[in-house]
């Protein structure tokens, strides 16, 4: 348990309508008894101070007024931190917000670290790990999914799905250890077979949150996604098309665009993070060059690859060779300007795609007009379908979006597997021990119930100063 009280600003340090002070410890009380005065300088807790209640009044240093507040006071442990806990409402001037915090620790506070709210709601028993870093996540969403996902996990969805494998997992242990220092009560007689089939639900339970955490990064992060295609198919219009503004420079003359633009969009609660990248052809142009080369090395770190093909214009050699650098992504094949009359379809580019990579290949074809935006509510459901395996459907799935915690499950996943392996080669039982312990201590990572101290401290760094 902290002993220091601490308080920090907990809104955003700039000009605004209001302002936050947060205190949290044992003399949150006692300084605000001290500094909240009535207009005239009396006191206005003369009592016992009441928990979660607003209270009207002028934050002062003696005789000094700083500002008029509302300050709420909230007994621990029914506090975020679990302690006693006090805010302070003040006007949102960066001079006000930091006189009063300065007044503040003058009468007895400590400045908070990054995160030391969140610290202690974890030290306290308030929240376990993954809930924590879910706040950050909830603060950071920029979308919908991201949003409601974060939620979900704040409400303690992984935490409860963890603690239930871990649950399993012990169980196993316990009546191991105890089959082996009493063998006479407990039998180990066909046990391989019976633990085999337990370790089957374990690793299929956390297969699948692994399996989602590639999923939760593109809900959190947005989905890496390149606009490419020869010079003047209609890629910049396109980019505008989706963004509903004039953001690239659209003209007739091939390689306008020299270098990439990026963009971040939102559909139905799903980001695209869209880059428009110069036109891949061969050119003598230097700087269209280096366009160039650029564009293939976002093609290399993307998650999504548009590829734009002017749906009027027979395809060329250049569209081969893109489709050769592209063949091995997550490809969308866009055929544009189809509000006027096209000469390329969906089923000649199914054969165009098993002549020219002579091998037999599928992309997902969808026609389309960047001018009118027709065919835009089909491009979505395909990425949808493409990058996330079909729906979203968050009243079933849990996903991961945590990277620390991805690489928790796939070490687990890695332990239990031992296990099964130790099973089939017919092992001594504790050497199922050891990896089952190892399994139960990654997914204890998770939730906070097995991390080191110095992890705990950089998890927390990593929050804003007064979360």
């Amino acid at each position: 348990m902290e002993q220091r009280t601490i308080a920090a600003i907990a809104t955003a340090v700039s000009p605004s309508g209001v302002g936050i002070i947060r205190i949290s410890g044992d003399d949150s009380f006692s300084i605000i008894r001290k500094i909240l005065k009535k207009k005239n300088g009396m006191e206005i807790f003369k009592d016992e101070i009441e928990s979660h209640i607003v209270t009207h009044g002028y934050i002062m240093d003696k005789d000094e007024i700083i500002d008029e507040v509302l300050v709420l006071t909230m007994r621990g442990p029914h506090t975020y931190t679990g302690e006693d806990t006090v805010e302070i409402d003040c006007h949102g001037g960066v001079f006000v917000m930091k006189k009063i915090l300065e007044t503040v620790i003058k009468y007895g506070a400590d400045l908070a670290e990054p995160g030391e709210f969140s610290k202690r709601a974890f030290l306290n028993g308030k929240m376990d790990l993954s809930q924590a870093e879910s706040v950050i996540d909830l603060i950071h969403s920029a979308n919908g999914f991201a949003h409601k996902n974060s939620i979900r996990q704040l409400s303690g969805l992984v935490k409860d799905k963890i603690k239930e494998v871990r649950a399993g997992i012990l169980h196993e242990m316990a009546f191991i250890e105890s089959a082996l220092d009493d063998p006479e009560h407990y039998s180990l007689d066909d046990y391989p077979d019976e633990l085999q089939v337990k370790v089957n639900s374990f690793v299929d339970e956390v297969s699948t949150l692994l399996k989602n955490a590639d999923n939760g990064r593109l809900l959190k992060e947005g989905i890496q996604t390149v606009i490419v295609g020869k010079p003047n198919v209609g890629k910049s219009s396109l980019l505008n098309a989706l963004l509903g503004e004039e953001r690239a420079i659209v003209t007739d003359i091939a390689g306008t665009t020299r270098d990439v633009l990026t963009e971040s969009i939102t559909f139905d609660g799903i980001t695209l993070n869209i880059v428009d990248t110069a036109g891949i052809r061969d050119t003598s142009d230097v700087v269209e060059k280096i366009g160039v080369e650029r564009s293939k090395q976002y093609i290399g770190d993307a998650d999504l690859v548009l590829f734009l093909i002017d749906s009027t214009l027979e395809l060329s050699k250049e569209d081969e060779e893109i489709l050769h650098y592209i063949k091995d992504k997550k490809v969308i094949v866009l055929l544009n300007k189809t509000d006027v009359s096209g000469i390329i379809t969906s089923e000649y580019m199914e054969k165009w795609f098993t002549c020219v990579l002579q091998e037999k290949k599928h992309f997902p074809v969808i026609s389309i007009s960047a001018k009118t935006k027709d065919g835009m509510t089909e491009f979505i459901e395909e990425v949808k379908k493409l990058c996330f395996s079909g729906t979203l459907n968050f009243n079933q799935e849990v996903f991961i979006t945590n990277v620390r915690q991805k690489n928790c499950l796939a070490s687990c996943l890695e332990s239990l597997n031992k296990v099964m392996e130790s099973i089939e080669l017919g092992l001594p039982e504790d050497f199922f021990s050891i990896d089952l312990m190892n399994a139960y201590q990654e997914l204890g990572n998770i939730t906070g119930e097995s991390v080191r101290e110095d992890l705990v401290q950089e998890i927390f760094s990593k929050f804003c100063m007064g979360k």
